[in-house]
């Protein structure tokens, strides 16, 4: 026995000598796969019935407490936005299994159920559900991970009302900025005075609202396209035709997504399921339809599989990245800038009003959307405290600090994803009241918060940039005053270097 092969059949029976496996096809969401799975365990008494499960998964369907999930790593780089397509995959199978009156995943419990009755082992072959959705995510184009994430908009509600709901949250923010800036947007404010400012943050607040608002629904719409899933045979979805006819589809739409949810885990699971065979192991194994033809083509040619390193661990990606790249040339911008500044012998007030500007903008933008995603006010405050040093250096993000301070409020764990499903399947409820519900969600909050306290930062980034350094530049000659005033300012540098150098 091979040591891979000791390790699979660890705490399990003794093995029977007859080394078979049997690959047993099912619907997830399917009572008819139910009774087949029954039949086909009771029928052919194996040593061990394997199933399409990983160790989490298995102690969460045996109703054991759920996992406190690691907070931390939620808070760092795209484990967020993995978490969002984690959600995304699970709200489908409830959705789908709300339609066919069958909880997901019962078909795997059949399996348990049956081969505990009958006094037979039980094999966990899939891999970690973390490394897969990690791997997942990672293999995603941009516009995938854009889809996917609207998606998850579309089922809150109609298009326009989402993509307004979410322009109005931009909207205001840039309404306050324009007020307090009094910038004459589109009324010259000499002409009307306080009434035309009066009327250029209400007339910002409806730009931006629509100017975003608008294209996010016409996103979702497309996103929105009720599929007649009642149509359904769920025979069908057992049928080797039909679901290779939705592998395909799904390949469409993203082939790397295809390859780590599906492609990897046929290998993964085949693994498995070879060295159970090669202990001597007679094997029922149960696994979703979408993974039958792959897994009977590794135990046909086993040889061809790939190596067991190869389907595990986090996906790393390339070394080079474009956002720590950003990073890093907006923290060295930043600094360029004031001491080019410095160097001009711009005096220290202007310098010190632009840098309160700078912190102020951050901090208010920011925490304002902590607050509205429902952070404590210590949390919000903090997130907003450090969002000026943040901005100047994406790689760090005021989120996290917001997120780890507002743990001190809350926990979070797995059974807050199960509560979310069942928010989104509310097709009744309004969306600020979905929203309202989902914001009491311990997870959903966290994850909220994380996730508008750095737009926050990013929405006060670009707004310096474009509103506050002109206004603020004016006493200096304007923008081409400051660019005036840089080139000075290196002027001088390379003149102090070229002193001390000589």
């Amino acid at each position: 026995m091979t040591e891979h092969a000791e390790s699979v059949a660890d705490g399990l029976p003794e093995p029977s000598g007859a080394g078979r496996v049997r690959v047993v096809g099912t619907a997830h969401v399917s009572e008819h796969s139910v009774e087949e799975v029954r039949e086909r365990i009771t029928e052919e008494q194996p040593d061990i019935v394997a199933v399409e499960l990983d160790e989490g998964r298995y102690r969460q369907m045996q109703g054991e407490t759920p996992d406190d999930l690691d907070a931390g790593d939620l808070l760092r780089g795209n484990t967020v936005f993995q978490f969002l397509a984690y959600w995304m995959l699970s709200y489908i199978q409830a959705r789908l299994g709300d339609r066919f009156d069958i909880e997901p995943g019962a078909d795997m419990q059949a399996a348990i159920d049956t081969a505990e009755q009958h006094g037979l082992g039980v094999a966990l072959v899939d891999r970690d559900i973390q490394t897969t959705v990690q791997r997942f995510w990672s293999r995603l184009t941009a516009l995938e991970k854009l889809k996917l994430l609207g998606s998850l908009m579309a089922e809150m509600g109609p298009p326009l009302t989402v993509g307004l709901t979410i322009g109005a949250v931009f909207g205001v923010m840039a309404a306050v900025v324009s007020g307090v800036v009094g910038w004459p947007v589109l009324i010259p404010t000499a002409a009307v005075g306080s009434l035309a400012s009066v009327l250029n943050t209400v007339l910002v607040g409806v730009l931006v609202t629509a100017g975003i608002g608008v294209p996010v629904a016409a996103f979702v719409t497309q996103l929105h396209s009720e599929e007649e899933i009642d149509e359904f045979d769920m025979e069908q979805l057992t049928d080797t035709d039909a679901v290779s006819a939705m592998m395909e589809e799904f390949r469409r739409f993203s082939p790397g997504g295809a390859e780590a949810l599906i492609d990897e885990r046929d290998a993964y699971i085949a693994h498995r399921l070879v060295a159970l065979r090669d202990a001597g192991y007679d094997v029922v194994a149960v696994v979703g339809a979408g993974h039958r033809e792959g897994i009977e083509r590794y135990l046909e040619h086993p040889g061809e599989l790939p190596p067991m390193e190869s389907l595990t661990g986090k996906e790393t990606g390339s070394r080079f990245s474009v956002y720590k790249l950003l990073g890093y040339v907006m923290t060295v911008g930043f600094l360029v800038f004031f001491v080019l500044l410095v160097m001009a012998g711009v005096n220290d007030a202007f310098l010190l009003r632009l840098f309160g500007a700078w912190f102020f903008i951050n901090g208010i933008i920011a925490a304002g959307l902590a607050r509205l995603a429902g952070a404590h006010w210590t949390s919000s405050l903090v997130g907003g405290g450090v969002a000026w040093m943040t901005s100047v250096n994406p790689l760090l993000a005021p989120g996290w600090f917001a997120g780890y301070v507002e743990l001190r409020y809350i926990s979070v764990n797995v059974g807050d994803i199960a509560t979310l499903n069942e928010i989104l399947a509310d097709e009744e409820s309004p969306i600020l009241d979905l929203i309202k519900r989902l914001r009491a969600v311990p997870l959903f909050r966290l994850i909220m918060i994380v996730a508008l306290t750095n737009v926050g930062s990013m929405i006060a980034s670009f707004l310096f940039a474009t509103v506050l350094l002109p206004y603020f530049s004016q006493e200096i000659g304007g923008v081409d005053g400051v660019a005036r005033l840089m080139l000075r300012g290196a002027r001088n540098s390379a003149d102090l270097l070229w002193g001390v150098v000589r």
